[in-house]
């Protein structure tokens, strides 16, 4: 080993000093798991396991709490030791091979095509480098072309910098609790997702109903077909006035063009004959609406959308209200049912406009609105949290390594 002055940009106070340059090869051991088959998995297996998939799947750097268990003898596998760091052996691209994580459990059987690292380098500090630092690295070292191959003898030659352990286990701390926070909030999202899935499910279904605020009730829901609510809209583009080409995503609801494509044009020259949409409208790709979504156009005034698109308005109907409604099951059902009768599995306004429901009176609409509404705000806003957590993350491990 021999020191060199590296020495990361962020650092705890109580550390000083260069980081030591080490040869991997040279301060670990290097060995392979052993094959697991679907056919030994059992919940009720003798032995906790790690199968190679899962390292895309179910873990991050940190492997605690283990998924899976096998029916396997002892003798057939290899065992991990606490502060174990496995990286997958084989993959389809480099860069995905490039996926470390440290297992913190005695006698979990590896699974096959999986290299395990054992060191007296801290596991948790050691994933997080490597799966961060090393990334490219690692991605580099490999071989292959079809299938992408990672050996012990590529990873032995992969030059580490290194603090004192002290400073290793200070670092891997203070990542986990952010690691930690980062999983609190996204399982906080989850939840609030799933709590709205819940009451919509009760709303919808009238199972909940509201009232006025003099307490009085509301009418009685009414049975009516959906175009009795919307307006089909076929304005177009006709003299070039509107150049902000926008698409539906499915996550995102209405996008530039540029951001769906990377910034590539993809949108011809021409074009007036594009569709207009404008703030407050709804479009849709209905080739595309089991995989895509219906929008509505919320930060821009004005867009253009391809004239495949299908476009429309509200009357007389809560937008809001309407934006659940597309959200729940007996909607998507019946998607999916309009589409079952169409050649090219697309779905027009007019099928859409023949979707039956029930609504209630536009007081109540602007109740559920309302009420739906808080509880999107409180998904926002741990959904803000979250994406700052993550920034975070990565600020610091752009920062904290060498």
């Amino acid at each position: 080993m021999s020191e060199t002055a590296h020495i990361p940009q962020l650092r705890f106070p109580e550390f000083s000093g260069g980081w030591e340059e080490n040869k991997l090869g040279d301060i670990a051991t290097f060995s392979k798991g052993k094959g697991i088959s679907k056919s030994d998995i059992d919940d009720d297996g003798q032995l906790e396991c790690i199968r190679y998939g899962e390292l895309y799947t179910t873990y991050n750097e940190i492997i605690k709490d283990i998924h899976s268990r096998a029916n396997i003898a002892k003798d057939d596998t290899n065992l991990s030791k606490s502060g174990d760091v496995i990286i997958p052996a084989s993959g389809e691209t480099a860069i995905d091979i490039a996926t470390a994580s440290c297992v913190l459990k005695d006698g979990v059987a590896i699974g096959g095509d999986l290299n395990i690292i054992r060191s007296d380098v801290d596991g948790v500090f050691n994933a997080y480098y490597l799966n961060n630092k090393h990334k490219h690295s690692i991605a580099r070292l490999s071989q292959g072309s079809s299938v992408i191959h990672l050996y012990p003898k590529h990873l032995e030659i992969l030059k580490l910098n290194l603090p004192t352990k002290p400073e290793q286990q200070k670092i891997a701390a203070f990542l986990t609790a952010v690691d930690n926070k980062i999983e609190q909030l996204s399982k906080k999202q989850e939840l609030l997702g799933e709590y709205k899935k819940g009451l919509m499910q009760q709303i919808f279904s009238q199972a909940t109903r509201f009232k006025a605020d003099d307490d009085s009730e509301f009418p009685d829901w009414e049975e009516r077909v959906l175009g009795d609510y919307l307006a089909h809209k076929s304005k177009k583009n006709k003299n070039n006035e509107v150049d902000l080409v926008l698409s539906v995503s499915n996550k995102k609801g209405f996008i530039t063009q540029d951001e769906q494509f990377d910034g590539y044009q993809v949108a011809s020259k021409d074009l007036t004959n594009y569709k207009i949409v404008e703030k407050g409208e709804y479009a849709y790709n209905p080739s595309r609406i089991n995989v895509g979504s219906i929008a509505r156009l919320k930060n821009n005034t004005i867009g253009i959308v391809s004239p495949m698109y299908v476009v429309f308005k509200l009357k007389n109907l809560d937008s809001i209200f309407f934006d659940n409604l597309y959200q729940t099951h007996l909607f998507k059902h019946l998607i999916k049912v309009g589409c079952s009768g169409s050649v090219r599995d697309s779905l027009n306004f007019n099928d859409m406009a023949d979707f039956v429901f029930s609504f209630p009176s536009l007081e109540e609409q602007a109740k559920i609105a309302n009420f739906l509404s808080s509880i999107d705000n409180k998904i926002e806003q741990v959904g803000k949290q979250l994406d700052e957590s993550k920034q975070f993350k990565k600020a610091l491990l752009q920062q904290m390594f060498v």
